[in-house]
């Protein structure tokens, strides 16, 4: 059976997904399709789509095209209108077998698209795990119930749905048997999880309930949070726990606060500040990773500069800094919007701070003892998530104790110990 050509946009949820089309596309009569699964969160990333879409089929003229995706979602006549475009279907669709089977015959119709928001289903395992040898992404969560006034994603994904605990520990058990070393729990909001669940149970129970549950799962990591969200039982599962891996990644955005209250978020700076400072109290080893956005409209230059503090005052090390993109629909599109330069040159100083801040990490992390979860033969992540060479090849997966003898390009360098 052939298996369809992917072409991913976007986040680590939708590279999941994409996986678990390949096998449901082919089982229904598409594997020599094309499909491409979008992303939403830019302008760009739609243009980068809608490109990939136009070269796909000057290459391919005979085969099928399938999109799918956050922006076939909110934009789906976009897409439909797109003359090199054969079927655009949902992100509900696009993980039901039986709309692959519809989309595969002859007189289907073009657009299969239906209201994310009625959607109340929990998201299911279709799929044991997502990466190379060495780690694996289950989803746990999808959808957002926040209306940040920058984001398109929650009329991508529809309202947050949570996986049962039950089921995350079943997927994580095969995954252990399978020898995976590390599982990262993904999802669109993560800290939401539990709150549609019979309890409300919180992040930190399935975290803590995981660790119980799988003594052999060597290393967890959690993905991107909103730090505001974090439960007291994560906390605790960050102090107490070693297999919890030290590296939180946060959704911050902004370091000002007139700004936090225009975009709709639910902290303040000095939360953000307080989060950093607790977790760091009871995991002093802990490396924080964050979103920043910069040129969000009305954003001054004292408005940005107190983004730039936010950088040292919460002790970032891995920034993720994005120039604001406008997105038609979102209550931000309409506000004043920032200087295009000004945008540009924002991001550029706030991207070499986040370098100075991994030349500052690699300094520190000068002859420590780590243990590098091996992505290929010579190259590791530490506990922190630094990337690492390691001088002598070991098997990809393992988990291999080393010392950290520098750094150079941007990578640790170490050897085993």
């Amino acid at each position: 059976m052939n298996a369809p050509h992917l072409t991913t946009f976007g986040c680590r949820l939708n590279a999941y997904e994409s996986e678990a089309m390949k096998g449901l596309a082919a089982e229904a009569g598409l594997g020599d399709a094309l499909i491409v699964n979008t992303c939403a969160v830019t302008a760009e990333a739609v243009r980068q789509a809608r490109q990939r879409i136009r070269k796909l089929r000057r290459d391919n003229p005979g085969a099928t095209i399938v999109v799918t995706g956050c922006a076939a979602q909110t934009e789906p006549a976009t897409f439909a209108a797109m003359p090199e475009v054969d079927r655009v279907l949902g992100n509900a669709e696009k993980l039901q077998a039986d709309a692959w089977v519809r989309a595969a015959a002859p007189d289907a119709p073009r657009v299969a698209v239906s209201d994310i928001m009625a959607e109340r289903r929990s998201p299911s395992p279709l799929i044991d795990g997502l990466g190379t040898r060495a780690r694996a992404y289950v989803q746990v969560q999808n959808g957002c119930d926040h209306r940040c006034t920058f984001c398109i994603i929650p009329y991508g994904r529809g309202s947050s749905r949570s996986v049962p605990a039950a089921t995350v520990i079943g997927q994580i058990a095969r995954l252990v048997d399978r020898g995976f070393n590390e599982v990262v729990l993904t999802g669109v909001d993560l800290t939401s999880w539990g709150a549609d669940l019979d309890g409300t149970p919180k992040l930190g129970d399935l975290v803590a309930a995981v660790l119980r549950a799988a003594p052999d799962l060597a290393r967890l990591r959690i993905s991107s949070i909103d730090s505001i969200e974090a439960d007291p039982r994560l906390i605790e599962a960050i102090a107490v726990e070693p297999r919890l891996m030290p590296h939180l990644h946060l959704s911050l955005q902004s370091g000002d606060d007139l700004i936090l209250k225009r975009m709709k978020r639910r902290h303040l700076r000095d939360d953000a500040i307080a989060f950093c400072e607790r977790v760091r109290a009871v995991r002093p080893d802990i490396v924080f990773g964050a979103d920043l956005i910069v040129g969000f409209p009305t954003e001054t230059e004292a408005m940005f500069a107190r983004s730039l503090a936010l950088v040292d005052e919460c002790g970032l090390t891995w920034l993720h800094v994005f120039p604001y993109s406008p997105r038609a629909g979102t209550p931000a599109a309409r506000m004043p919007a920032a200087p295009g330069p000004a945008i540009r040159d924002r991001a550029e100083r706030l991207r070499a701070v986040g370098a100075e801040r991994v030349a500052r990490h690699h300094a520190a992390m000068r002859g420590a003892h780590v243990r590098l979860l091996m992505e290929r033969p010579d190259v590791g992540r530490t506990e922190g998530f630094a990337l690492t060479r390691l001088a002598d090849p070991r098997s990809v997966g393992g988990v291999v104790a080393a010392r950290v003898v520098g750094a150079e390009n941007g990578v640790l360098l170490a050897e085993a110990v």
